[in-house]
């Protein structure tokens, strides 16, 4: 092996960005196989190793073969005796591995027309294969980040996205599953992707898969992260996300530091921030929702826009019940429940909406606030791929956990008389019939109208 040679596996580093050491591992396993089939061997244990010289003029590698110290050499190529090993290096001892340089006849030999062809096929081969290992180990360390990227092509149900600037640098694929409903792709747009996973290379000819999304909630997530740099610097935490792809989505966000306002910050100035990640999500509309601590709050900041009258909470079913006036019934429910939904999943709690009029006339479920140990409220959906920039709130202080018991006593006292008014109306149960079917004419058809918009809803709500 010549200058020349060195000069191509040169080449090869700076083309392929592969690094020099890798190219000569390659060279080894191409090395190896030429010499076996230059001496007829098939048992694939020889082992060569090839090293850089600093000689001038002569030639820049020194090709060695690794052989064992055994006290019996079966296989000349593979052992040695310690008698031979100990004149190349004398603190030799049995089971050691020592290096032996090869001779010119040996390197000559491997030279060979067949030698040449086999090394030359092994040679490429190893080298695809330290570019597939080279682009896994610089993409598996991205799952759960953006990166952006071009749609070159379909492939079946699948897209293929071209990353970097260069064509030809590196694919990804899109599956139809995480494709976001309604958004079309055209050939030759840039976008932003969510790295979902990175799968190493078979035997076949295709390297490592990166699948990429545009429907994961963590996408909504990354992209506030980019656009407001107070998410960045950690004095604004993105606590949860729930998103509708393509349609809808919500995000709650706290402040470390009073000083800062969170949704402000997200909004930014003049909803600069805010358009941004619409428009990067094709007009998909966000809702910045304030995070609480307070779970009542929590959940009617949640059904924003929408004004909610009273929240009443089964912590131990993890359920709750809001009452909201009647004109803002429709627009806290959502179209086909869409904004509670996303409520439900922003907040981790079970929604169940009533109206003012309904409340009054008794007809809600059965329904009791029951009493449970406060836990701490869940800051991050459960995302598989979203383990950055998880942080939480400096709300976890003995002092701040006894105003929250203090809260909690007050609620249970408030409570109190709600629980004593079911006692007080079992004697009455049959005046309160009559009363129902003296009035039946009048009002029980508007109720019933009201109960079979909502029942289909709950349906719903249960489904999810």
């Amino acid at each position: 092996m010549n200058a020349e040679f060195y000069e191509a596996l040169k080449l090869i580093e700076r083309e392929k960005e592969i690094p020099f050491d890798s190219l000569l591992r390659c060279l080894e396993v191409a090395l190896a196989k030429a010499y076996e089939r230059s001496l007829n061997i098939e048992d694939d244990q020889v082992t060569l190793k090839v090293e850089q010289t600093s000689s001038k003029g002569g030639s820049p590698f020194r090709i060695s073969r690794v052989v064992r110290v055994s006290e019996y050499v079966d296989n000349p190529h593979t052992e040695i005796s310690l008698a031979d090993a100990r004149a190349i290096s004398p603190k030799a001892s049995f089971g050691d591995r020592i290096p032996v340089v090869l001779s010119d006849r040996e390197v000559d030999r491997m030279g060979g027309r067949i030698a040449s062809q086999v090394a030359r096929q092994v040679l490429m081969q190893e080298i695809r294969e330290a570019e597939r290992n080279k682009v896994y180990d610089e993409y598996v360390d991205r799952i759960g980040d953006i990166i952006s990227g071009t749609i070159s092509r379909r492939d079946r149900g699948d897209l293929v996205v071209q990353l970097g600037n260069q064509l030809g640098k590196m694919e990804a694929y899109l599956p139809g599953l995480e494709q976001t409903r309604g958004e079309q792709y055209r050939f030759h747009d840039r976008m932003k992707f969510f790295v979902v996973d990175v799968r190493k290379a078979g035997k076949g000819p295709r390297g490592p898969q990166i699948i990429v999304s545009r429907s994961h909630p963590s996408l909504l997530r990354r992209l506030f992260e980019l656009e407001v740099p107070e998410i960045e610097t950690g004095h604004v935490i993105i606590k949860s996300v729930a998103r509708d792809p393509g349609q809808r989505s919500k995000i709650a966000v706290a402040a470390k530091d009073d000083r800062y306002d969170p949704v402000g910050s997200c909004v930014g100035h003049r909803g600069q921030r805010v358009q941004a990640v619409v428009d990067e999500l094709r007009n998909e509309k966000v809702d910045i929702v304030r995070w609480s601590p307070d779970q009542r709050q929590f959940i009617i900041e949640s059904l924003s826009p929408a004004k909610v009258v009273e929240v009443r909470l089964d912590e131990i079913n993890k359920a709750a019940l809001v009452i909201v006036q009647d004109a803002h019934l429709s627009l806290a429910i959502g179209k086909e429940g869409q904004n509670v939904r996303l409520a439900a999943k922003l907040t981790g709690w079970r929604i169940d909406i009533r109206s003012e009029s309904q409340l009054h006339a008794g007809d809600i479920p059965e329904f009791t606030e029951s009493v449970a140990p406060l836990e701490e409220a869940e800051v991050e959906e459960d995302d598989i791929y979203d383990t950055k920039k998880i942080a939480d709130l400096p709300d976890d202080d003995d002092d701040e956990e006894e105003e929250e018991d203090d809260i909690y006593e007050e609620e249970v006292i408030d409570l109190t008389p709600v629980i004593e008014v079911e006692p007080e109306a079992t004697p009455e149960e049959e005046v309160v019939a009559d009363e129902v079917i003296e009035i039946e004419p009048v009002e029980v058809e508007d109720i019933d109208d009201s109960i079979i918009d909502l029942s289909g809803f709950d349906d719903d709500e249960d489904e999810d």
